[in-house]
């Protein structure tokens, strides 16, 4: 099994992967479709279903829809240029993709949001089609949007490609039992494992710029997010805070008035800052989700300005040895909050970011599975519950404890040998286990939890 780390880390925008990356990828993937078919296309059609339909209009999910089939990609994504395409798409009732004939397309009732079952397949479904000029379907796919701003059609899921199978990398590590025993037998770290298998697919220079963007974009996140001022968009009047807490952390600094528990405060500030721009529709990094998004990149600052002896060179070895954690998440469960709950975001992310943590202060393979099985575990269980559909509450301070879960993961497995009663693989077989057994309205849906206890407006 093999999952690039530039699987895992994608750079996208705001405020969902599954919800708004995803359907607009799947969007993207119809009109290759439609290039390649010989029938002329006269309009379209989208029907959205499961937790894509409940918390649709709170994850921008519509919009993304409509964007993705005017052409539009979140790797790319320019946001002024959106929104002039979105103003002329409403007004005349059409889009005109790029190497395509323009095709009528109303979001108001070519767009449909679909509130009963959801598709078999997966939580996050969503089927388009294009009719001819008597309006009968020509061509239609269903997609799935399965966690992470990755994409299958209903084809795809049932052949099990959700992990495509590379039996010619070096390491082909399925779970992290095998992943340990690879690591004893070639006396080679996890990060060397993975950066070997990434090898196979692209040169040394192309990775290593590829990791240094990754980087980047996070870090200008959140950057961008110290600086953010007002109130995010969605009308739950949430106010962006990022910006005042770090305010209050640097003032205190001048002073010399700091608390040793203040560096909680740090972890907790760079990743609400990646999630309230997350909120606002930013540019952000799937790590591994959108809705996790600050975890990581959270971990990664703290230890860099906050850590003696933290040397920015190692930033690719914490992001090779995450994205082999979330890989091996990936393939045994899920990375979806609305197939697994927010265990399989927040906490899949904590695991990564502890493990990455762990391997760059010098941790052996052993203690490197340690500190994301203690990270994913202290997750179990835990409910995606979005006030009003929105990645808003609990979703930007969640982002912060997990931070904190992640660093606390990595300290206490450095202070071990290695050695201990749970293994990361039962961890993930039991956060499968869990979603599988959790009520659908703790999965996405806005039906249950915080979404229904607190008010939405």
């Amino acid at each position: 099994m093999f999952l690039s780390v530039f699987e895992m880390f994608k750079v996208g925008i705001g405020p969902s992967s599954s919800h708004t990356m995803g359907p607009m990828v799947a969007a993207g993937r119809f009109l290759d479709a439609l290039r390649a078919s010989p029938f002329r296309t006269h309009g379209l059609k989208a029907s959205l279903h499961g937790s894509l339909a409940f918390t649709g209009v709170g994850h921008a999910t519509d919009r993304a829809v409509i964007l993705g089939l005017a052409g539009f990609l979140p790797e790319t994504y320019d946001h002024a240029a959106a929104e002039a395409a979105l103003a002329t798409i409403r007004a005349e009732g059409r889009v005109t993709p790029p190497g395509l004939p323009p095709m009528a397309f109303d979001p108001a009732a070519d767009l449909r949001f679909d509130y009963g079952p959801a598709l078999p397949g997966h939580a996050n479904g969503l089927i388009l089609a294009a009719t001819d000029a008597q309006g009968d379907t020509i061509l239609q796919e269903t997609y799935y949007s399965i966690g992470g701003g990755f994409v299958l059609t209903a084809a795809e899921l049932a052949a099990g490609e959700g992990a495509r199978a590379r039996a010619d990398v070096p390491w082909p590590f399925e779970t992290a039992g095998a992943m340990l025993r690879m690591a004893r037998e070639s006396g080679l770290s996890i990060a060397q494992m993975k950066r070997q298998n990434e090898l196979r697919f692209r040169s040394a220079a192309e990775l290593d710029a590829g990791l240094a963007r990754i980087w980047a974009v996070m870090n200008a996140c959140i950057d961008r997010g110290l600086k953010g001022e007002g109130i995010l968009p969605g009308g739950l009047k949430v106010r962006r805070r990022a910006g005042g807490i770090h305010a209050q952390l640097l003032a205190e600094r001048g002073l010399n008035l700091t608390a040793p528990h203040t560096v909680n405060d740090w972890m907790s500030v760079y990743a609400m800052a990646v999630n309230e721009e997350n909120a606002a529709g930013g540019q952000v990094v799937t790590a591994p989700t959108n809705g996790a998004a600050g975890v990581v990149p959270a971990v990664i600052r703290y230890w860099l300005d906050h850590v003696p002896g933290a040397r920015a060179a190692d930033v690719g070895d914490f992001l090779l040895t995450a994205a082999a954690i979330g890989g091996i998440v990936k393939h045994n469960a899920s990375i979806s909050g609305a197939e697994c709950g927010c265990q399989a975001e927040v906490g899949s992310a904590a695991a990564m970011a502890a493990a990455g943590l762990a391997a760059v202060l010098g941790g052996t393979p052993e203690q490197v599975e340690n500190a994301a099985e203690i990270a994913l575990e202290h997750h179990l269980g835990m409910t995606c519950d979005p006030v009003k559909g929105l990645v808003q509450v609990p979703c930007i301070e969640r982002n912060g404890l997990g931070a904190i879960k992640a660093v606390s993961a990595a300290s206490l497995a450095l202070r071990g040998d290695g050695r201990h009663l749970v293994s990361l693989d039962v961890c993930i077989e039991t956060m499968r286990q869990t979603g599988r057994d959790m009520n659908e309205k703790y999965k996405e849906t806005a039906l249950g939890g915080l979404a229904v206890n607190v008010p939405n407006c």
